[in-house]
């Protein structure tokens, strides 16, 4: 079967100018505005034996991999869906002796093994932030800080940030609200599904107010503070209390307790991040644990941010001054033109045309001028 000149798999396309110079830029601005808050980068490879990606993060599974058998050591390699788990074994073996908590950043490009309808990329930009050591309230705050400062240097307004309790289920489960392990599974699904018979099917009726306990967060804390049973939860209420108290003049907030899409490894608190006009979530965060190669845990808090949702919406795109230079202009005059922050398109021939060739101005003489 013959495939189409430039034709490319679904789900993967290229980036042409201006749209990849502005995702460059946004990449640079976000890991920039990371790295003042004592992040320091890191950048893991692209592939790696699969059962690292899969085995480093506790709850984490094999799901979104691209498998292949590497030639050389005839193992089973994954491109990496998600560069999280990568920092985690940095941060777990190379710098397992580096004093915590531990700050690292990232930025780099992650291919899924299938695309969603909300987001119909495979391959996607990620940029974000991992802090190591601790999920304390205190780190919860600073990560949320970051991650906002980063969007907002990226040029995002209207930042919501929406929390949830990705770990609701299991905690409820083992005490005020049980299950059965069996249903557990189950009644997690439902009630991201928000499907209120099928948990009533499943003998969970306890769990059903916590799908109306969703919205703005004051209203949303009222609710699960009326739930039956639900004083388990109140330290957890009470930490986001805090949040809103550290960050909710700065973002909007709102609180989903049963969500769980996207949230298969998180611990005691998740978050995703959206802006406006922008379309779906632009990132994601949360708390987990990080199993070193002896069996012991760490726990972890840190977010991602996706680059090409802000790149298809204009942001990063700058408006450059590009000067046509005719045939035998001095090196030296070009030279000075972009030491100036001009960018010069130097004349091949008499034939070329500056206008065709994009540039908004022509020399004349040693003078720049409008065309």
């Amino acid at each position: 079967m013959t495939i189409a000149p430039g034709l490319l798999p679904e789900g993967l396309r290229d980036r042409l100018p201006p749209q990849a110079e502005a995702g460059s830029r946004l990449l640079h601005r976000v890991i920039v505005a990371i790295g003042r808050h004592g992040y320091a980068r890191v950048s893991p490879p692209l592939a790696e034996f699969e059962e690292g990606l899969v085995g480093q993060l506790k709850s984490a599974g094999a799901r979104d991999l691209l498998r292949f058998v590497d030639p050389v050591s005839q193992r089973t390699l994954a491109l990496r869906p998600d560069i999280t788990a990568q920092v985690g074994r940095i941060a777990a073996t190379r710098m397992g002796h580096r004093p915590r908590p531990l700050r690292l950043a990232y930025g780099g490009p992650v291919l899924k093994l299938r695309a969603t309808q909300l987001r119909p990329e495979r391959e996607l930009t990620q940029a974000g932030a991992e802090l190591i050591g601790t999920d304390s309230l205190a780190a919860v705050i600073e990560i949320l800080r970051v991650a906002v400062e980063a969007l907002e240097v990226a040029g995002v307004t209207g930042i919501t940030v929406d929390l949830t309790l990705p770990d609701l289920v299991e905690t409820l489960a083992a005490g005020a609200m049980p299950l059965p392990a069996d249903k557990v599974d189950a009644a997690r699904a439902m009630l991201d599904a928000k499907d209120a018979g099928g948990l009533a099917t499943l003998g969970a009726d306890a769990y059903l107010p916590f799908i109306e306990a969703a919205g703005p967060v004051g209203p949303a804390l009222a609710k699960l503070r009326a739930i039956a049973g639900a004083q388990t939860l109140d330290k957890r209420l009470a930490a986001i209390e805090a949040i809103v108290a550290a960050i909710g003049d700065r973002v909007a907030l709102t609180l989903d307790p049963t969500e769980r899409h996207g949230f298969e490894y998180q611990t005691w608190i998740g978050f995703s991040l959206f802006g406006d006009g922008l379309s779906g979530e632009i990132g994601r965060g949360g708390s987990y644990t990080i199993v070193h190669p002896d069996g012991t845990e760490e726990k972890a808090i840190g977010f991602s941010l996706f680059i090409d949702p802000l790149v298809d919406v204009g942001l990063g795109a700058v408006e450059h001054r590009r000067v046509f230079l005719p045939l035998g202009t001095d090196a030296a005059t070009g030279a000075a033109l972009r030491a100036d922050d001009w960018i010069t398109i130097a004349a091949l021939s008499e034939s070329d045309d500056a206008a065709a060739l994009g540039c908004t101005h022509i020399l004349r003489g040693t003078t720049p001028e409008a065309i």
